[in-house]
């Protein structure tokens, strides 16, 4: 490899300390929404296939230390999202009772939220948008998760963004009040306040 030279190393010894990260942005309810999304132009989705075993895909989300992944198609193109709330909460159960199946058969594609059921904010209104109307927004899902979509260079729709309510809570440093449909700006901005 004659392009290329050994570094200069030093022995360790003593005392050697390893850096953290940097915490959080901490942000309030004023704060720029951007703030709090996950940019996937600069962090990997965590996403996985139709197929795989929905036991597999929650012990991958608690790898990568996610509540979400996107679910993609064999074309790479977004079928849908499943969550840990999918995975922990009673789609499992009724779907077992339904289709007469054991808990290790069941499916990412069975318990999904696919894709014609989803709904993502468009890039140019969350960079006008602050945290607290991000909250808003999913209160008024009833969510924890919400996409943020802009049009690429041939004007389709791509996934630019995600946002979790679990992150929006470390950055604020403050529990969201549980989340339930037509809470007001007011009621979260109060609770928040009160906590």
């Amino acid at each position: 490899m004659p392009d290329y030279h050994v570094l200069p190393a030093r022995r360790l010894a003593g005392a050697v300390r390893v850096i953290s990260p940097a915490p959080p942005i901490p942000v309030t309810l004023k704060s720029a929404a951007l703030d709090v999304m996950t940019d996937l132009r600069h962090a990997h989705a965590g996403v996985t296939d139709l197929h795989m075993a929905m036991e597999s895909a929650h012990s991958y989300m608690k790898q990568r230390g996610v509540r979400s992944l996107l679910v993609l198609n064999q074309d790479k193109l977004l079928s849908g999202i499943i969550t840990a709330t999918d995975i922990l909460g009673e789609k499992p159960l009724r779907f077992i009772r339904e289709r007469c199946v054991r808990h290790d058969e069941i499916l990412v594609s069975d318990i999904m939220t696919p894709l014609d059921r989803l709904e993502a904010i468009p890039m140019e209104e969350v960079r006008r948008a602050k945290v607290g109307d991000i909250i808003a927004s999913l209160c008024d899902t009833g969510r924890q998760h919400t996409l943020v979509i802009e049009n690429d260079t041939d004007n389709s729709p791509v996934v630019c963004g995600i946002f979790s309510l679990t992150q929006i809570e470390k950055q604020l440093g403050a529990e969201i009040p549980s989340i339930q449909r037509a809470q007001t700006f007011t009621e979260i901005e109060a609770a928040l306040n009160a906590g």
